[in-house]
């Protein structure tokens, strides 16, 4: 297995990209688009658990459009072969002392590269 294949790092880094500038946009279409549609596709959030697309999109559908803007640290992705990788980054929000964390598995489909999977959390780091 090929760990880290420049040309699949930067296809999954300009998907991320396009993720992130999606959510601090809260464009939902993209990121409705950049899930897995599936009943498995798994988002554990700072204050829910959804399991399912379904469940993904309503949470998108309802979350307020504000105050989205984030500052991203440490990002890094990894890949596996030429269909799976990892993203993981820590992130800011202005006027916050914590600090965020989120992780996604991505997977490349038919349809192109798909989260999978994400988690994310907000921790108070020292």
């Amino acid at each position: 297995m090929h760990i880290n294949l420049p040309e699949i790092v930067s296809e999954v880094s300009a998907e991320f990209a396009r993720y992130e500038d999606a959510l601090v946009n809260n464009r939902v279409e993209v990121l409705d688009e950049l899930f897995w549609t599936s009943p498995l596709t798994v988002r554990y959030g700072a204050t829910e658990n959804l399991y399912g697309i379904e469940e993904i999109r309503a949470f998108r559908n309802g979350r307020p459009s504000a105050g989205l803007a984030r500052t991203l640290r440490r990002t890094v992705i990894t890949t596996y072969g030429r269909d799976h990788a990892t993203a993981m980054t820590e992130f800011f929000r202005d006027g916050s002392t914590r600090t965020g964390r989120q992780s996604q598995t991505w997977v490349r489909m038919p349809e192109g590269w798909r989260v999978v999977a994400a988690h994310v959390s907000v921790v108070d780091l020292a």
